[in-house]
């Protein structure tokens, strides 16, 4: 199995900044793109931003300019580098990951999540 592991959060004022990690660990053969996610209280889960294994990035409009995305893959972690936060960024942020284990080799491709890590961005 795979495991991932956020971790960052917090509580901050509006304008400030906080970095989210999510490590990845298990039987990993391949990790190809990885990702985060939010979900805000009575909302739906949306995408924030994405990277693949070879760094090419998307970002959701709401968070373009002021969150950047970026991995290590020799430490198999995805980091969240958010900037100029605002209240309406506050919700649980989940680490998502496309992973080829060691178990079932490369013909297969599962998707995996962390546990969800709490940002609470205060006015």
């Amino acid at each position: 199995q795979v495991q991932l592991v956020e971790s960052g959060g917090g509580l901050v004022q509006a304008g400030g900044s906080l970095r989210l990690s999510c490590a990845a660990s298990g039987n990993i053969l391949r990790i190809n793109a990885m990702g985060w996610y939010r979900q805000a209280p009575g909302k739906q889960r949306e995408l924030v931003t994405t990277i693949t294994k070879g760094g090419t990035t998307n970002y959701a409009d709401s968070v373009k300019g002021r969150f950047t995305i970026s991995r290590d893959n020799a430490k198999n972690t995805v980091y969240l580098q958010m900037n100029s936060l605002k209240p309406e960024d506050t919700a649980v942020y989940y680490c998502n990951a496309d992973v080829q284990t060691t178990i079932t080799g490369w013909g297969t491709v599962y998707n995996y999540w962390g546990q969800g890590t709490q940002v609470t961005v205060s006015s």
